[in-house]
């Protein structure tokens, strides 16, 4: 007897092969074959009279073959079958290219349904390629919703809705019940059995709706539910809690008032500091909200309370900026701050290394050196990471590691949605700053083609001449003949500039180059030597070039909207007007309209909201490499209104059951144990 474990080698019409081929698409059990949702839908349930089916339309029409098919060999690869179909209200000729069987499948005087787009050609209607199937056929693909399955080599429609249909009829009572019963009666949800019948087979759109609906909360739920298990799992563990949280002496040091949402954010932090248990908060804002106001908050009360902090950022460069920064903020109060990066000489490191082992640095800022074997902390009480999915969760836990368990403060200038940074970032709490400090500029921006590019290289002339910099961005390095349209690679770009502009200091920089020769590129440009600094997205976080006012993005459709949105933050960061320009030739109208987007607004939220609705949250950091969990069905961009009410739901459940130790709970507790199993890695 089959049951949901069954191997799909052993299902009727199978073997071995199509079983191959149903495993590269992750389908190895019965249960990943009913759970191996269709990708889209064709209504074929509407029939119409072969006279009233317009031009264009596609539609079901049970007609009669009125003659012998004619099977006719064009030429060597290309053969027709032609035939006659009539019904009450006319006539219509169908044509089957390279289909030679249909010959002898369709028999003259029999009644089929064809379903196919109608072309109209005066008084002559016709169909190409149209599916069929006989008058009355059980379980077939007319007459009804069908679902359209992604596939793969060896694999067919018919074929895979046959299989779907032998499972469900072998195991759909045997289907898991993940949702408790009150959970699925106070959102109005239909049961298991239901969902994946009308999911793979819906009797009409209604029902379509009801099944996707609780499969999307289902997949959401467990989810939800494995995540919060997670961070319910580390919030129980016991941190060093701060005793003094009066922050009114660091406030009164600023030569200005923070932001509303500055304080919200520090407030929230110091509750989970003071709490006794170890704080793991994502402090997420858009690019100049002041984040880094947020950490030194932060790292005051570490230090006020006797423990010292530990500042982890992506770059030297931007290690530099920081330990700048954070000095002449925190210094005057005596504490006392140090760097550890790995262009120090070795003797700065060996001092570097044994004030923090002595406990003679209160805070230290530094790069990947911060979690070397040899670097020991006397009392490190918090670790801040700027830019935390630049980080690998291994390097991030090393550094946790360092010190016992220290608070963790995890920076981030992507704004994404909520409900995703949930997901992204499961194991942490979220803290979100969305206000800008006071005089932070808007910066213009505007989209054009290469027609405007002499008019573009005399506003670069006009701006440096006013004695501001240029950033100019290029998607690539190297040139690369296979892609479909000419790309501007950054080191042929920079070429081009510097033969166009002979009075202008132009530099390049780019991945490919060693970390060393990029910081000097950087530093130059931050000194002012240079007047237009060509690169890739290396840029794209970090360095604060007050005196830049222009950003150039070329290509600008290769890029995704955050991206973009990351990188015009480059510039408006002094007192100077600033400006983005996106070039891009392509004509495509959703392209052109996701690049107006840019122009329109300024809000990083609402572009993130955009970007994760257009391009899907695969792409959302440019990679699938940032543990976004791969979902069957949900979509984590478009279906935010259900993860609200999923979340919510998980997280009272898990209020009442943290183990998921109930009777009820007992499918579901399994399943959140598989997903750890499967995707450790996604988590952080």
């Amino acid at each position: 007897m089959a049951d949901l474990t069954t191997d799909v080698r052993y299902i009727k019409g199978i073997g071995e092969k199509k079983a191959q081929a149903l495993n590269k698409l992750g389908v190895f059990t019965l249960y990943d074959l009913v759970s191996y949702f269709p990708r889209k839908y064709e209504d074929r349930s509407q029939y119409k009279p072969i006279a009233l089916a317009a031009d264009g339309e596609t539609v079901c029409i049970q007609a009669m073959v009125a003659d012998t098919p004619r099977l006719t060999r064009i030429r060597r690869g290309l053969d027709l079958v032609k035939l006659r179909i009539v019904d009450d209200s006319g006539v219509a000729d169908v044509t089957y290219f390279n289909q030679p069987y249909t010959k002898d499948n369709l028999h003259r005087g029999e009644t089929y349904v064809f379903f196919g787009k109608i072309e109209v050609k005066g008084t002559r209607r016709s169909m190409t390629n149209p599916v069929y199937e006989k008058e009355g056929t059980e379980n077939g693909v007319t007459g009804r919703i069908v679902p359209i399955y992604r596939l793969s080599a060896g694999l067919n429609q018919r074929l895979l809705l046959q299989a779907v249909r032998q499972g469900l009829n072998t195991c759909g009572d045997q289907l898991p019940e993940l949702l408790p019963e009150t959970v699925r009666e106070r959102c109005h949800l239909v049961q298991a059995r239901y969902a994946y019948e009308n999911i793979h087979f819906p009797v009409d759109f209604g029902a379509l709706e009801l099944a996707r609906r609780r499969l999307i909360f289902e997949e959401l739920f467990v989810l939800a539910c494995a995540l919060g298990k997670m961070r319910g799992t580390r919030v129980r563990e016991n941190g060093i809690p701060l005793r003094d949280t009066d922050l009114n002496d660091f406030w009164r040091s600023l030569p200005f008032a923070p932001t509303g949402a500055q304080q919200r954010a520090v407030e929230q932090a110091l509750a989970d500091m003071s709490s006794g248990a170890v704080m793991n908060r994502l402090v997420q804002g858009d690019v100049g909200s002041g984040k880094t106001l947020v950490a030194a908050a932060l790292i005051w009360a570490a230090w006020k309370n006797g423990l010292s902090s530990a500042f982890m950022a992506p770059t030297e460069i931007l290690a530099e900026q920081h330990y700048t920064t954070l000095r002449e903020m925190l210094s005057p109060f005596g504490l006392r701050v140090g760097k550890l990066t790995g262009s120090m000489t070795a003797k700065e490191k060996r001092e570097a290394k044994a004030a923090l082992r002595e406990g003679a640095i209160d805070l230290v800022i530094g790069t990947h050196a911060l979690f070397s074997d040899d670097v020991e902390y006397a009392s490190l009480g918090l670790v801040v990471t700027d830019e935390q999915h630049r980080f690998g969760v291994e390097q991030r836990s090393a550094l946790i590691g360092k010190g016992g368990k220290p608070h963790v403060l995890v920076m981030s200038a992507t704004p994404i949605p909520r409900t995703l940074a949930l997901i992204i970032y499961g194991d942490l709490d979220v803290s979100i700053i969305d206000e800008l400090p006071p005089g932070r500029q808007k910066v213009d921006t505007f989209t054009v083609d290469e027609s405007y590019r002499d008019r573009l290289n005399g506003f670069i002339r006009k701006l440096c001449a006013e004695g501001r910099q240029v950033f100019v961005v290029c998607p690539m390095v190297d040139e690369n003949e296979d892609l479909p349209m000419p790309l501007r690679s950054a080191e042929e770009h920079a070429r081009d500039l510097a033969s166009t502009f002979p009075e202008l200091r132009i530099a390049c920089v780019h991945g490919k180059m060693k970390a060393r020769d990029k910081d000097a590129v950087m530093a130059a440009f931050l000194a002012g030597e240079t007047d237009v600094l060509v690169s890739t997205t290396v840029i794209e976080v970090g360095v604060d070039v007050p005196n830049a006012a222009l950003m150039i993005v070329e290509n600008a459709e290769r890029f995704g909207l955050s991206q973009l949105h990351q990188l015009r933050g480059r510039v408006g960061r002094g007192a100077h007007k600033s400006y983005c320009i996106l070039v891009s030739d392509a004509d495509n109208e959703d392209v052109r309209a996701r690049l107006r987007i840019m122009c329109q607004t300024n809000d990083g939220f609402k572009i993130s909201e955009e970007d994760l609705r257009l391009r899907g949250p695969g792409d959302f950091f440019g990679s699938r490499q940032h543990g976004l969990p791969e979902t069957h069905i949900a979509d984590l961009g478009a279906d935010t209104e259900i993860l609200q009410r999923a979340q919510q739901e998980a997280n009272a459940l898990l209020a009442s059951d943290p183990d998921l130790a109930s009777p009820e709970n007992t499918q579901l507790r399994d399943r959140v144990e598989q997903l750890f199993r499967r995707r450790t890695d996604s988590f952080n």
